[in-house]
């Protein structure tokens, strides 16, 4: 056996700042908890907010452009329709001042920066941009359909049509289009452009009075939250330290009953049969006892002391060591002795061990170490193990390793569910303490295990 221990005390430490289970590392967790909670609640307010800004600039927006479209009929029908004349579709001067003096003075405003008449066939008999009067141009399928069927149509304006080239400073215009009638009975089409700026300001208008109430509400509720989740994070946190005191003592409590059983074979049966070896082979070497009948007694002297060996072994393996009196390196080098009897070639490597180390970690890294050799003695069928420890103050690290049959990852998952698995037991321990087990194998490729356990 090849054994490269690094140097350490043979005292490790009884007490840890913030030893799993302390009230620094609860309160740490329980802050933990409730911060990702807020973080969580933070984030649903930032995700409404956003929702509630798109939802109700939309609906201002349709408000906006429903009041569009209410204006321009408005004024339409209401104070351009009377002031058209039969000559205006002619365009005739008098007929055309007399429908400007009414745009000029009535509809024109702010927000209405443009109106356009036209004629079924495309021309422009009227528009507040002089230059427009008497051209034509092709009228598109909504404008027909708003002429043919008496229908209102509102839509962003197309302001690279050549009829809204003078538009095209205004950047971006909303156009209302609609029929009127001449006294003839002709229709004609009457387009406003609306500045797009009073539909946008609708929609933020619409979402500064929504968005205090379902923000607020949401901040409110946070806030209201924040306590109770508080009170709910120290309860659980509080149970789990309830189940880790548990645990403990369960183990202590193993752990004294183990030693009193190894104590109780150790004073009794071991040194009884001790005895009854020594006797044999006291009464093989007498002068009168036949030489067969010496040979048997001898034979079964040594059957004897065979046993006592197992026995004591076995003591070993039930007796947990005092790892505060002989340190982590020391037990482990017991531990893997004794693996060496079974006829397996064991490596140990704890040239990065650094000791002292607190007590309960150095009780769990143990622990581990001798699960994983039971393991490997158990099922591996191995010729040679390797045993790593290693402890940098901060964490400290066990790692098992044979090059036996192993095993795939589905059978050993359906094994661990029937209990066939050991190791699966000190996975509640290692994970109490913060830490992490791993266990990989492949069939015919051997196995490891590895623990890692923080330092606190």
């Amino acid at each position: 056996m090849r054994l490269r221990r690094g140097r350490g005390s043979a005292n490790s430490e009884r007490d840890a700042p913030d030893a799993p289970g302390s009230a620094g590392a609860g309160r740490w967790t329980v802050t933990r908890q409730v911060a990702q909670f807020m973080l969580a609640g933070l984030v649903a307010v930032v995700i409404v907010g956003i929702a509630t800004a798109i939802a109700s600039r939309r609906i201002g927006q349709r408000e906006a452009i429903v009041d569009a479209r209410t204006t321009a009929l408005a004024r339409a029908q209401g104070d351009v329709e009377p002031a058209v004349t039969n000559g205006l579709l002619t365009g005739q001067p008098a007929a055309v001042t007399k429908v400007a003096a009414v745009v000029e003075s009535v509809v024109l405003d702010r927000q209405l920066v443009r109106v356009k008449i036209w004629t079924r066939a495309g021309r422009i008999v009227y528009s507040d941009e002089s230059r427009l009067e008497g051209r034509t141009f092709d009228l598109g399928a909504d404008e027909v359909a708003a002429l043919r069927d008496g229908t209102i149509q509102a839509d962003v304006s197309d302001l690279t049509e050549p009829e809204n080239r003078y538009e095209r400073p205004q950047k971006k215009l909303l156009e209302v289009y609609l029929p009127i009638s001449a006294p003839n009975g002709q229709r004609l089409l009457f387009e406003a452009y609306f500045k797009y700026d009073a539909v946008s300001a609708a929609g933020t208008r619409v979402w500064r009075s929504f968005a205090p109430i379902a923000i607020g509400a949401l901040v409110v509720l946070e806030l209201v939250q924040i306590p109770i989740a508080w009170s709910l994070a120290l309860r659980l946190r509080q149970r789990q330290r309830e189940r880790e005191g548990l645990l403990r003592q369960a183990l202590d409590a193993s752990d004294l009953e183990r030693r009193r059983i190894a104590a109780d074979l150790h004073d009794g049966v071991v040194q009884d049969l001790t005895g009854v070896a020594y006797a044999l082979t006291g009464a093989a070497r007498r002068p009168d006892v036949p030489a067969e009948t010496a040979r048997e007694l001898e034979q079964s002297a040594t059957g004897v002391r065979t046993g006592v060996k197992a026995l004591r072994s076995l003591l070993i393996e039930i007796y947990p060591p005092n790892l505060e009196e002989i340190g982590l390196a020391s037990a482990l080098g017991d531990l893997v002795a004794r693996a060496e009897l079974r006829d397996l070639a064991v490596t140990l490597d704890t040239a990065q061990l650094a000791e002292p180390i607190p007590a309960p970690i150095a009780g769990l890294l143990y622990r581990c170490a001798q699960e994983g050799l039971r393991n490997v003695l158990a099922h591996a069928r191995a010729s040679a193990v390797t045993v790593r420890c290693v402890a940098d103050g901060t964490r400290a690290t066990v790692e098992v390793r044979d090059d036996g049959v192993g095993f795939d990852a589905r059978s050993a998952a359906s094994a661990v569910h029937r209990g066939h698995f050991g190791v699966q037991g000190i996975e509640d321990l290692v994970r109490a303490a913060g830490g992490t087990v791993r266990v990989t194998s492949e069939p015919d490729r051997g196995t490891e295990l590895r623990v890692e356990v923080p330092i606190r």
